[in-house]
């Protein structure tokens, strides 16, 4: 019996310097975007492709979305924003701060805003520790109901297959909205976890 192939568009955003380009050249397995330590380098929307056996992700590597100083950053701010309608998934990217910033608080009013699935997908968790963990996936449950919320270390390559497991869990609901049947919180290393009204699968 043949596989089903799935395929979409998936777009990763976030305030500037986060990782996102990072964290996209660690699924495509080579350097394609900017990767510097000054905000705000990705000038355009980078598409690349990611092929499996069962799957293909077209990855949107967006601008950060940031207060607008110049008509550059307004052309990347409209850019980031844009994206958020045409594609299948959303990848919010984040610090792990238990505090979430007023640009991040931004950001989350803008998400409201679309119908497309949205993952909070947490970087540089190897900077912190569980419980820190913890209460940074409480804090932003409470402001936005994400389809999923996966930790990660980019920069450390932790815990990304779970990430592409999840969007090829999604394609193969052949995009339907109804995300009943996907886990709210997924990540490998976490054997505690926190009572929340989400489904919570440890692996």
């Amino acid at each position: 019996m043949n596989k089903k192939f799935h395929s979409g568009f998936v777009s990763l955003i976030g305030r500037p310097n986060v990782g996102k380009s990072t964290l996209m050249n660690l699924l495509i397995g080579e350097k394609i975007s900017i990767i510097s330590s000054k905000p705000q380098t990705t000038r355009n929307k980078i598409q690349t492709i990611l092929t499996t056996d069962t799957m293909q992700v077209i990855f949107v590597d967006t601008p950060g979305i940031h207060k607008s100083k110049s008509k550059l950053g307004d052309y990347m701010v409209k850019s980031a924003e844009t994206s958020l309608n045409d594609v299948d998934i959303v990848l919010y990217l984040i610090e792990p701060y238990e505090k979430i910033k007023d640009s991040d608080k931004a950001i989350l009013e803008r998400l409201k805003k679309v119908e497309t699935p949205v993952f909070l997908v947490i970087n540089k968790i190897d900077t912190i520790d569980k419980p820190e963990l913890l209460k940074v996936i409480e804090n932003y449950s409470k402001e936005y109901n994400f389809a999923e919320i996966i930790p990660l270390s980019a920069l450390k390559g932790k815990n990304q297959e779970t990430l592409l497991e999840n969007i090829e869990k999604y394609y193969g609901n052949n995009g339907n909205t109804d995300l009943s049947t996907l886990s709210n919180i997924s990540y490998s290393y976490l054997d505690t976890a926190c009572a929340t009204k989400s489904r919570i699968i440890v692996r």
